[in-house]
């Protein structure tokens, strides 16, 4: 990857973070656009990965992958309930998109 597109990316990643009680976190659904996964589907089995590595690393799951709810508006005025992933670590994050990255070439 060029210096060029990884600073492109990080201010993106920086764009994309919010805070939630003083914590830095990043929405699971934003992040699955930015790292270019078109399904949540698969995007959801890489953070399920990502969650074994936390475990691994003898971290706290929930602190890293907190899972919450949102609803969602739908056409005709219907509404949706969502499974909603925020991530609160960078790290994590990057070494799902590295491992996306390897597995291409």
């Amino acid at each position: 990857m060029k210096s060029e597109e990884i600073k492109k990316l990080f201010l993106k990643f920086e764009a994309a973070a919010s805070e939630l009680e003083s914590v830095e976190c990043w929405s699971a659904r934003e992040l699955q656009n930015l790292l270019g996964y078109l399904k949540w589907e698969n995007f959801e089995k890489v953070i399920q990965k990502a969650k074994n590595t936390c475990i691994n690393a003898d971290e706290e799951v929930d602190y890293h992958f907190p899972d919450i709810r949102k609803t969602i508006q739908m056409p005709k005025g219907a509404e949706k309930e969502i499974s909603y992933i925020l991530l609160t670590s960078r790290e994590f994050a990057a070494s799902r998109r590295h491992e996306k990255i390897s597995t291409k070439t």
